[in-house]
């Protein structure tokens, strides 16, 4: 599946960057990193879900969701 993401949003599921306009995410509530990590389809094309969209856009590929993801994961 394919997911569009755009500023204020939740990352529903475990993906690759496949477009992204200025791409920052907050990915402090699985790393701790405060400073916002910016993607796109070269460099930092892992998107983990649970993780907010701070500024831009984009889409991404699914690779996991539920259980299977990073968050899931985490929380078994």
């Amino acid at each position: 599946d394919i997911c569009c993401i755009k500023y204020g949003d939740l990352i529903p599921a475990d993906g690759i960057v496949i477009e992204a306009s200025d791409l920052k995410i907050d990915e402090s509530s699985l790393t701790g990193e405060t400073d916002l990590i910016k993607k796109n389809m070269i460099e930092n094309v892992i998107i983990l879900s649970g993780t907010h969209v701070m500024e831009g856009n984009g889409r991404f590929m699914v690779t996991a969701v539920g259980l299977n993801s990073q968050t899931g994961i985490i929380m078994t």
